[in-house]
């Protein structure tokens, strides 16, 4: 008598964007250096050989967490805010140390990693569009963008080095205790509470800093040029413009 056979489960296949969020999911618990191919393997239950499929090296996964952690933030930016390019950068770099202080390790993931495919350059061309409708030579737009963006990955990657993830502290970063170990240097001392508490207070300050840099040194205002020896010192003639 034929006996019917029952069909062996299949595992479903093992896609890139799954390898993905499974990556940032665990990053939150191993940190940037406890990320490894075996452990996220283990975590998607398949042996490590199979992410070889989607990723020859952990350079190349680090690249595509970091688009979509980009993807993901671009999508909860939402409209532009009211204003001009101050604005813009404003909330752009605002978004982006929220966007890196949702995970554990975030700017160091962000740092050097390259982008995949076109996802970044639409936020890009808007935001350069503007800066230089307001009056800014495309060099000038790409400077004053990647200074601010280069403060708030640094920013947060020395934020994430005593605050790994929002209510956690490292140990070692106690600033009364600091200031006793260096009690012989008083300014120093003092200047703990300024390094090392009130993350939040002190990046809007540095990027007040980077903001106002820039409007001195290219004479652009928040309605657009305004004249004035920086303007004059640095702005190149119409042939640069059009280049």
């Amino acid at each position: 008598m034929a006996t019917e056979r029952t069909p062996r489960t299949q595992r479903p296949r093992l896609d890139k964007k799954q390898v993905v969020e499974t990556a940032l999911r665990l990053l939150n618990t191993t940190g940037l250096d406890g990320l490894t191919l075996r452990a996220i393997a283990k975590q998607l239950d398949v042996q490590a050989p199979a992410l070889y499929w989607h990723f020859r090296n952990k350079q190349e996964l680090l690249d595509e967490m970091a688009t979509e952690m980009y993807r993901r933030m671009a999508a909860d930016v939402g409209e532009d805010p009211e204003g001009g390019w101050r604005e813009r950068l404003l909330a752009a770099n605002r978004g982006l140390r929220a966007a890196l202080l949702s995970y554990r390790d975030g700017a160091k993931v962000f740092s050097g990693s390259r982008f995949n495919g076109t996802v970044h350059a639409v936020e890009m061309e808007r935001t350069l569009r503007l800066f230089t409708a307001a009056g800014f030579t495309l060099d000038q737009a790409v400077r004053a963008t990647t200074t601010a963006y280069l403060y708030t990955l640094g920013y947060v990657t020395e934020e994430q080095g005593v605050q790994p993830l929002p209510g956690e502290r490292r140990e070692g970063y106690d600033v009364q205790e600091r200031a006793r170990r260096m009690a012989d240097f008083p300014l120093s001392a003092a200047a703990g509470a300024e390094i090392f508490e009130n993350y939040e207070r002190h990046f809007e300050e540095g990027l007040e800093l980077v903001v106002a840099g820039i409007e001195t040194l290219y004479g652009i205002g928040r309605e657009g040029v305004t004249g004035g020896p920086a303007a004059g010192a640095v702005s190149p003639g119409p042939s640069a413009v059009s280049e």
